[in-house]
């Protein structure tokens, strides 16, 4: 039985382009790749992990010292703020802008579930066989011919419940599980939880063939014995993917006004299955959705965020081309076309090309949340994830009261999981519990400061 993302052979395809892409050594091993397809796939495969074994080996004597994209918090922060944690929300608007993120993350994540995977021509020709282009409503298939959908079948897990005249609640998506796992592990840990308790976490709750791509490895590395950061490391050529980036929102959720602690939870999260960029994407949204809180402008708040991760990464540098554009004058399309231009040799799950369009979505949606989701899953690669991202943002700066009934009244307040505890959850609730725990910070802030930095 072949898994995917564990197959030897695919791992060291994707470690040749990883390795590319971060400046490391490759041609050795891109040879050595090209040598085995030619070779009977089982005997490819254990020449493949011998391989990656080496390797392993070698860079067991060459850590990571890129001074340019360190995983060490201290060096990563080192040119952040170091502001101190302020907002002057009631506890109303904090439980309403909370509320706001997590429906805005189901709905964003709900508008891109059915055609993950699928890219932007096939999702242009799609709502055009409908008369449904440009996007601005839940995904229908009333109207589409044969031909379309079986050229583009919906996604296989959930993708027909995500349909606008199917849906009934949120369905099960580990855009939203891993959210309310880290609820879960800030009930039972709070802030001082490390590495460790979000490890024991995913293998108590998470069953292996639900955890995708650097997760997946970080899961068999953790079943191995290999803690963190061994875990992220160890054969993982997914490790900057967007997995990581989409766990972020928790951290900000419960920090809000406070990216210095936000991003540090985000980090102790993230290095159990990722490095460099993989680790800058959930520390970056951390940021965004904790300044989302006391900052509705998107512009500042990009801006304020990328303070954040290391200036020089390209994850940084991926963001400030956004910043550069001149999006608010530009057709959507063409800015697209420029996203393409700029980012499309990455994998479509690659955290550094959808953050990228996350950001620009942000942008031109200044702060409409229909336009700003919308935008978002048109621009195809991690629809669904990138949905998720772009409304809890937007969720957070408008509240739950000013979203619009179109988008949220559908999730008739409910939410599926396999996550033991909240299948069936109510939205209403899981704001609430979330409103407890930032009760539990702001008590603490204000009783003095909170340094955390040496707690992993």
């Amino acid at each position: 039985m072949i898994i995917r993302y564990l197959n030897p052979l695919e791992k060291l395809e994707y470690e040749v382009i990883q390795r590319q892409q971060e400046g490391s050594e490759f041609r050795c091993i891109e040879d050595a790749l090209l040598d085995l397809k030619n070779k009977p796939d089982e005997q490819a495969q254990l020449e493949a992990y011998e391989i990656l074994t080496n390797l392993m080996k070698k860079d067991d004597t060459a850590p990571n010292t890129h001074t340019a994209e360190p995983d060490d918090l201290k060096a990563i922060r080192q040119a952040a703020p170091k502001s101190p944690p302020h907002h002057q929300l009631s506890e109303a608007e904090l439980y309403d802008k909370l509320l706001g993120g997590w429906l805005g993350r189901a709905a964003g994540c709900l508008l891109g579930k059915p055609v993950e995977r699928h890219m932007r021509p096939a999702l242009r020709e799609m709502l055009k066989s409908n008369n449904n282009w440009p996007l601005d409503n839940y995904w229908t298939e009333a109207g589409m011919p044969r031909n379309i959908l079986d050229r583009y079948p919906w996604k296989l897990r959930l993708g027909l419940e995500s349909l606008r005249e199917n849906i009934d609640c949120m369905p099960e998506d580990d855009d939203l599980n891993y959210v309310m796992l880290n609820l879960h592990i800030m009930e039972k840990h709070g802030f001082e939880f490390n590495s460790n308790d979000v490890a024991t976490a995913w293998l108590t709750n998470l069953p292996a063939l639900q955890v995708f791509t650097a997760e997946r490895v970080a899961y068999f590395n953790l079943l191995d014995g290999r803690d963190a950061p061994e875990s992220a490391t160890y054969m993982n050529p997914f490790r900057e993917w967007i997995g990581a980036q989409i766990r972020a929102d928790l951290w900000g959720y419960v920090c809000p006004g406070d990216p210095v602690l936000a991003t540090e939870l985000a980090w102790r999260d993230a290095r159990i299955s990722h490095t460099r960029n993989g680790i800058y994407g959930e520390m970056f949204f951390a940021a965004l959705i904790s300044l989302a809180f006391i900052e509705s402008e998107p512009r500042a708040l990009i801006e304020n965020a990328l303070t954040y991760i290391p200036p020089n990464s390209r994850m940084a540098k991926a963001i400030g081309t956004i910043l550069d554009m001149p999006i608010k004058t530009m057709e959507w399309e063409d800015v697209l076309d420029e996203l393409e231009n700029h980012f499309g040799d990455y994998h479509w799950v690659h955290s550094i090309n959808n953050a990228a369009l996350t950001v620009a979505a942000l942008l031109a949606g200044e702060g409409d949340y229909e336009t700003t989701i919308c935008n978002t899953v048109m621009g195809g690669w991690d629809t669904d994830s990138n949905g998720a991202t772009a409304g809890s943002i937007i969720g957070i700066i408008r509240g739950a009261n000013a979203l619009p009934g179109k988008w949220i009244k559908p999730l008739n307040n409910k939410i599926r999981s396999s996550l033991g505890g909240f299948d069936n959850a109510n939205f209403t609730d899981l704001a609430r519990r979330t409103l407890d725990i930032t009760r539990r910070q702001m008590k603490k802030s204000s009783t003095g400061s909170n340094d955390l930095s040496d707690d992993f």
